[in-house]
C-alpha cells in the first residue's frame, strides 16, 4: 500500500475563510471544501503543490513562504493530508474550474455552512479551538487481503 499526499489551502482573512462548494467531481459533491486542494504530483513538494492548486482553482498567486503549516491528517486507509493556512496572496479569488465547483464564498470560521467535507471540518474545528496539528481521521481497517 502506498500513501497518497493531498494538499489543502485554507485562505484566511481574520476570522473568515474561503470555501468552495464541490460539484461534478464524484466525491462529496454539494459539500463545502477548502479554497484550494489537490494531489501532490510527482516531482513537486507539498508547498509547490499548494501554490499550483491555488493558481489552477482560484487564479490566485501565492508564494511557498506565505504558507503556514496548519495540520497533517493521516486519513484512512492510504491518504496523508497537508493543510496550510494562507493570509497573503495576489489576485482576487475566482472559480477557475466551474465544472468542479458551484460556488465560492467567504464564511466566518465559527459559522460554517453545511455540509462541509468531514475531514476538512475536523481540521477547521481544530483551527477554531487553536489546536491543529498532527492527527488521524477515519476507519483504519485494512482492505481485504492486506493483512
Amino acid at each position: 500500500m502506498h500513501l497518497i499526499p493531498v494538499v489543502y489551502v485554507v485562505f484566511r482573512r481574520e476570522d473568515r475563510i474561503l470555501l468552495q462548494q464541490r460539484r461534478g467531481t464524484g466525491f462529496m459533491d454539494g459539500h463545502w471544501a477548502s479554497g484550494a486542494a489537490g494531489h501532490v504530483e510527482a516531482g513537486e513538494t507539498v508547498h509547490q503543490a499548494a501554490c499550483r492548486e491555488a493558481f489552477e482553482e482560484l487564479g490566485m498567486s501565492i508564494e511557498p513562504d506565505g504558507l503556514e503549516p496548519l495540520a497533517v491528517l493521516h486519513r484512512a486507509p492510504n491518504r496523508v493530508d497537508f493543510f496550510f493556512q494562507c493570509t497573503s496572496w495576489s489576485g482576487q479569488p475566482k472559480l477557475m474550474e466551474p465544472d468542479k465547483a458551484a460556488e465560492l464564498q467567504w464564511f466566518d470560521l465559527k459559522a460554517l455552512p453545511s455540509p462541509v467535507v468531514p475531514h476538512e471540518l475536523h481540521v477547521l474545528g481544530q483551527l477554531c479551538s487553536g489546536v491543529p496539528g498532527i492527527g488521524s481521521f477515519g476507519d483504519f481497517t485494512p482492505p481485504a487481503g492486506l493483512d
